[in-house]
């Protein structure tokens, strides 16, 4: 048995997840037991510093933030540990993916996070830098979550569809048994990361719509969404990545300039609701135009899986494309309906690819992401 800690900073800048997580083999079935779990909310300050960072930031604010976020990785790290009540000694190693300043795959990816500032707080060998390896052999260094989800949440006897609704929304597609050479994946579009930029931009001093209530008092503008999900991004076959280069804040107000001139009376919560719809229309559309799988069951995780605004909207999207091909729409639950903590699924899926890391084997799965063959993920800082 092995125990790794992984963390993860999503796109959707709410903070930082981590997970211990304990791996064990047998019969090449691999087992995971979630030790702890713990989320740190950034705070406003930080979020404005990896906001600014990714808008476009001085080299000396890049330089400063990247070891300063190790330092709040570590925090994290140290954290879990804590909670789980595991030795560092007996931590193989941190997983960390740090966060995604720029992603333009399949030319290059950036990620912030010194694994050198982690390493020394933590006294742990650290594993980092993940996407880099499938982005150089040509691929898209995303959605990197399927190889841990074909491995480790596939159903034994039926097409199983995992959605992280996180700041982007990926769908991995999963055979029975998990079969690599069957599964798919690729990211659908905006998840909430333009829906909470949307709020905090219309509405002082909240970071997120909490429970969907401000988008369940408003309607949305039907007219914007159909618009902005004829962008080429939305028409684009897989393997296909994006982020906030380009869900970005421009793209935000662009999305709040339209709502007003569809609507000279349009609401706050009007505009709210027409951002939830468009993170609804966009996943559906990736059901409707690359997934003819006979999907039956999806597991929704992330932060959008705790608004229930969005998951009615994704449930009610998913009906209307099954309705026009003449098909059953798949069953929406939570992720921790059948697993554990749906939040904790991306820093699992983490420290997994670095338990592979550890072991020599690939983490990527090139038929979804595009690159010429399966590569080992992560660079290796030793403690």
């Amino acid at each position: 048995m092995t125990v790794l800690v992984g963390l993860m900073s999503g796109t959707s800048l709410d903070g930082i997840s981590a997970a211990v997580v304990r791996f064990a083999q047998a019969d090449g079935v691999v087992r995971t037991d979630l030790l702890a779990f713990q989320t740190s909310a950034y705070t406003a300050e930080q979020r404005g510093r990896l906001e600014q960072a990714i808008a476009g930031a001085a080299p000396r604010d890049y330089t400063l933030l990247g070891f300063d976020l190790g330092a709040w990785l570590a925090d994290a790290a140290v954290g879990v540990m804590a909670e789980a009540g595991v030795a560092r000694a007996d931590i193989a190693a941190i997983a960390s993916h740090g966060h995604t300043i720029w992603h333009a795959a399949p030319h290059a990816t950036w990620q912030l996070g010194n694994p050198a500032v982690i390493a020394e707080r933590t006294g742990v060998p650290v594993i980092s830098d993940f996407r880099s390896r499938d982005v150089a052999a040509g691929g898209q260094g995303a959605p990197l979550v399927a190889m841990a989800d074909a491995m480790l949440f596939s159903a034994p006897d039926r097409w199983r569809a995992t959605l992280n609704v996180g700041g982007i929304a990926n769908v991995q597609v999963l055979p029975p048994n998990g079969e690599l050479s069957s599964v798919r994946a690729f990211d659908t579009g905006p998840g909430v990361g333009v829906l909470d930029a949307t709020v905090r931009a219309l509405v002082p001093n909240a970071p997120y719509d909490v429970d969907g209530a401000l988008a369940r008092r408003g309607t949305p503008v039907s007219a914007v969404v159909d618009a902005l999900v004829r962008a080429p991004y939305f028409a684009a076959p897989p393997p296909k990545s994006t982020g906030r280069e380009l869900f970005s804040l421009a793209y935000v107000q662009q999305l709040i300039d339209q709502c007003r001139a569809a609507n000279k009376s349009c609401s706050n919560e009007d505009i709210i609701a027409t951002a939830t719809l468009l993170t609804a229309r966009s996943v559906a559309l990736g059901f409707e135009k690359f997934i003819p799988e006979p999907v039956g069951e999806v597991l929704i995780s992330g932060g959008g899986a705790r608004n229930p605004a969005l998951v009615d909207a994704i449930g009610a999207e998913l009906a209307l494309s099954a309705k026009r091909a003449g098909s059953h729409a798949p069953v929406l639950a939570p992720f921790d309906s059948v697993f554990f903590d749906g939040d904790a699924k991306e820093a699992v899926a983490f420290a997994f690819l670095g338990w592979l890391h550890l072991q020599r084997r690939p983490g990527n799965v090139p038929a979804v992401t595009g690159a010429r063959g399966p590569r080992v993920l992560g660079s290796y800082t030793p403690a």
